[in-house]
């Protein structure tokens, strides 16, 4: 190449444009985009049409009666005694399972965080709540531990010559917390051990070198590191509690005052055919799944830039 054709060709070299960096990004995020298609379908327009079903006084028994009534269904939800009453049981189902299992996780995360031998047997027979599918274990703890005839619990408290109590029929709510502590606290025992895991083991020793009590350590050390993954728990947790339908239905069948606001959607949809009211109860069970999982988002996001910058 000649000193006089050499400018020439890097001109052209140069005028060959580049692809921008817009294109770059649809270029990179074109393999996602089925995906995305496919969420939004699934996902995003069954709940607009559930949102635009709540505007609407519509019965399935009455298909062409039905009128567009604006809030009245929501004002029904929040109006209406029973419902009211749905509302306030999935309040109280919600904090007492979270607050047990948080409590109830945290002692087992603090033992399996010691060494001993079998822990990872140990480890792996305390998970294995969480992976039981839910109705099967709301099954197993109405048929094998409350029934009153050959139920588990009566059994031990017959051999001690102790009283012989329906557990679903006396204390209805109660039997179905006790169901969900049991499958949720392996959830946050996971979660807290992997935050009891993560703690800078050179200052628990140097608190220990200065004479500090396990109490202490735990009080002023552990607690405070634990903070975030506390919260993440409880956040997580709140989110299914909140939808959970499986144990109410299964053990109580929404009976004895344990109908939840998840079972009452059930019950208006199915049983009395009141598709506007269930779509508006449903749009108010996801609007606060919603406003939970932001803030679990914030924990997370929190967590990871910790860790980042503890990195």
């Amino acid at each position: 190449m000649t000193a006089t054709t050499a400018p020439i060709a890097a001109t052209r070299v140069g005028s060959v444009k580049r692809p921008s960096a817009r294109l770059r990004a649809w270029a990179t995020r074109a393999p996602l985009l089925p995906a995305l298609v496919f969420m939004i379908a699934v996902t995003q327009l069954p709940f607009v049409a559930t949102l635009v079903i709540s505007f609407f006084d519509w019965n399935a028994l009455y298909p062409k009666a039905r009128h567009f009534t604006g809030i009245d269904n929501y004002r029904q939800v929040l109006t209406d005694a029973d419902l009211r009453h749905s509302v306030w049981t999935t309040v109280v189902l919600t904090v007492a399972v979270v607050l047990a299992s948080l409590v109830l996780g945290l002692v087992l995360a603090l033992l399996l965080d010691r060494r001993f031998r079998g822990r990872g047997v140990v480890r792996t027979l305390l998970i294995a709540p969480f992976l039981v599918v839910p109705v099967a274990a709301a099954l197993l703890w109405k048929h094998v531990l409350y029934n009153p005839e050959y139920g588990l619990f009566n059994g031990l408290l017959h051999a001690v010559g102790g009283p012989q109590p329906d557990w679903v029929s006396g204390t209805p709510l109660l039997a179905v917390e006790a169901s969900l502590v049991w499958q949720w606290t392996p959830f946050m025992m996971l979660i807290l051990l992997a935050g009891l895991q993560s703690r800078d083991q050179q200052q628990i020793e140097a608190a220990r070198v200065d004479g500090a009590s396990d109490w202490q350590i735990f009080r002023h050390l552990t607690l405070p590191h634990l903070r975030r993954y506390l919260e993440l728990g409880a956040l997580l947790g709140s989110i299914y509690i909140v939808q959970n339908f499986d144990a109410v239905f299964t053990i109580t069948s929404g009976g004895l005052g344990t109908a939840n606001l998840p079972y009452t959607v059930y019950q208006s949809f199915y049983q009395a055919h009141e598709n506007g009211l269930a779509s508006a109860a449903g749009v108010l069970v996801v609007i606060g799944s919603i406003v939970i999982a932001t803030f679990a988002l914030r924990v997370v996001s929190s967590l990871f830039r910790e860790e980042v910058s503890r990195a």
